[in-house]
């Protein structure tokens, strides 16, 4: 296959880092089809030489390139876009039920180790049966896999996993086929995989590894929004109360962080949302409080801002599971896993 007369484009005065310029100009040449499957690319020194970047510049390009499958490397000829038939890619139903912060890391993750392998489709069902019964329904002999995150909402506005309409209709696709991801449901029949979150057992786990430094608070307050367009499982509260209880400690559980809230020297609150985490973090600074040594934060879910931010999280990883789904797919694994669960600590602790 002959070489590319495709250049990539690179814009000195954006502030986008050279090397993801160089990334994101190759996949627009790719599907622009201005660079075609097989064609040989520029080698490393080149396209170095070609747009005056440095050697580790467009080494750093290439090689995020390759972790995505978009090329390969063949020793002693160069760099070329990854040959696929296109009757060897694999497409996708991705069932996510909110465009969440936390969901759409795990969507992205996913979709970057399927690579150039997969084609990846997602669809929003908002926590409704209706709509994810539909979905389902219209997309069914479609797709090569099903990927779902089973989590509802009830007529009391509460979580639930599923309901037998659910659990009929997954039951609807070829077990070889399906992956359940994030949450699960153990009495769908036959072998399938899931990579989920055991929401009792994890934060218990999580919060006893913190246990030494919790205890030197005097009470822990759980921030659980009981009803919410998208909610939470009632498993974390169950697996709250049970940590409180087999250690001794005095506990709260609250619906959500109100304004002017009673802030009590030595309190300890763990937030599920990201707005309760904001009020929460105002109030402490209005009254003069020190986060960490006044007042204790553990927030669930890991996002970048926290980490900056010095917040103590409980959180699953997103990363392991969007991931490991995408391995399980690829090499038509039917595997059940229990996906990593930590307790990080920071300053906010």
């Amino acid at each position: 296959m002959a070489e590319t007369t495709f250049e990539v484009q690179i814009n000195e005065h954006s502030r986008v880092p050279k090397y993801k310029q160089i990334v994101d100009s190759i996949l627009n040449g790719i599907d622009g089809g201005e660079i075609q499957i097989g064609e040989k690319i520029p080698s490393i020194n080149e396209l170095s030489e070609s747009c005056f970047l440095s050697r580790d510049t467009v080494e750093k390009a290439y090689k995020e390139l390759r972790k995505r499958q978009i090329i390969e490397s063949v020793k002693g000829k160069g760099y070329y876009i990854s040959r696929i038939n296109k009757n060897d890619i694999i497409n996708i139903f991705f069932l996510i039920n909110k465009p969440s912060t936390y969901k759409m890391m795990i969507y992205n993750y996913f979709v970057n180790a399927i690579g150039t392998k997969g084609n990846v489709e997602m669809y929003i069902y908002h926590c409704d049966e209706t709509l994810f019964i539909n979905s389902l329904k219209k997309n069914l002999g479609g797709f090569d896999y099903y990927v779902i995150m089973p989590h509802f909402r009830d007529e009391q506005s509460k979580h639930t996993s599923s309901t037998q309409e659910v659990i009929d209709m997954i039951e609807k696709i070829p077990k070889n086929k399906l992956l359940l991801l994030d949450n699960t449901k153990p009495n769908i029949s036959g072998e399938y995989g899931t990579i989920f979150q055991d929401f009792e057992h994890d934060i218990y786990n999580a919060l006893k590894e913190g246990l030494d430094k919790i205890k030197k608070y005097e009470k822990i307050i759980l921030v659980y929004p009981d009803k919410s367009i998208h909610p939470y499982p009632f498993r974390i509260v169950r697996g709250f109360e049970n940590f409180c209880k087999d250690f001794k400690l005095d506990y709260e559980i609250l619906d959500e962080i109100y304004p002017d809230m009673e802030l009590q020297d030595k309190d300890i609150f763990i937030t599920i949302r990201e707005r309760d985490l904001v009020n929460l973090v105002k109030q402490i600074r209005q009254k003069n409080l020190k986060l960490g040594e006044d007042i204790g934060i553990i927030s669930y879910n890991e996002t970048p801002l926290k980490e900056l931010l010095g917040i103590t999280v409980i959180t699953t990883d997103f990363k392991a599971m969007g991931e490991s789904a995408a391995y399980m797919i690829l090499k038509n694994k039917k595997e059940q896993v229990n996906n990593v669960f930590k307790f990080i600590q920071r300053d906010s602790l």
